[in-house]
């Protein structure tokens, strides 16, 4: 795997947030996303931005087009957005508001990852921790709270789906201790 730089993760993670602004349908979201994108840029050298777009182009996660009044474009790749989604998901936590009140349901995941894939291996796992789950067994966390989706996002970006199940079940049989932990 390529190992970005900080402002190689800006780069990236900015021309995404360009795809997020094109396809804002909120005045007041465009704006939002376009003052978070400002602020990120105040302190950035410039020396060290051209150093990192040149590094990106030239391994095709960013396209580079100069235009005649001496400016440039600069677009994501497929690679390039593939890489920066990825990026955009493990810089920040994974947004999710726990419901108020649970609806009796817990969702397990568990997994069978290969050793070739142990990359994405130990992402899942730092995720399922982020998001409160507990471990249960090696492969096998559980939830009360309904994180399908956000599961679903991450194996997608790392076309892991067929390694990864989440179900949902109506009792376990350690279900006391399970409550005790979560709802405390």
């Amino acid at each position: 795997m390529y190992k970005f730089g900080p402002i190689q993760k800006k780069i990236l993670i900015t021309l995404l947030g360009g795809v997020a602004l094109g396809m804002s349908n909120s005045p007041r979201q465009y704006y939002r996303t376009l003052r978070t994108i400002r602020r990120d840029w105040q302190n950035v050298n410039q020396h060290s931005f051209n150093r990192s777009v040149g590094s990106l182009a030239r391994e095709k996660f960013v396209l580079e087009k100069r235009l005649s009044n001496g400016s440039f474009e600069l677009t994501l790749t497929e690679e390039g957005e593939k890489e920066a989604k990825k990026l955009s998901l493990l810089g920040s936590s994974i947004k999710f508001k726990k419901p108020k009140k649970w609806d009796k349901k817990w969702r397990l995941v568990i997994f069978d990852i290969p050793e070739k894939d142990r990359e994405f291996r130990d992402i899942l796992r730092g995720h399922l921790h982020e998001l409160g789950f507990k471990k249960l067994q090696h492969s096998v966390f559980v939830s009360p709270y309904p994180f399908e989706k956000a599961i679903s996002e991450l194996t997608g970006l790392y076309s892991a789906g067929k390694y990864v199940r989440v179900i949902t079940a109506i009792n376990i049989d350690n279900e006391k201790n399970l409550k005790n932990h979560f709802f405390k």
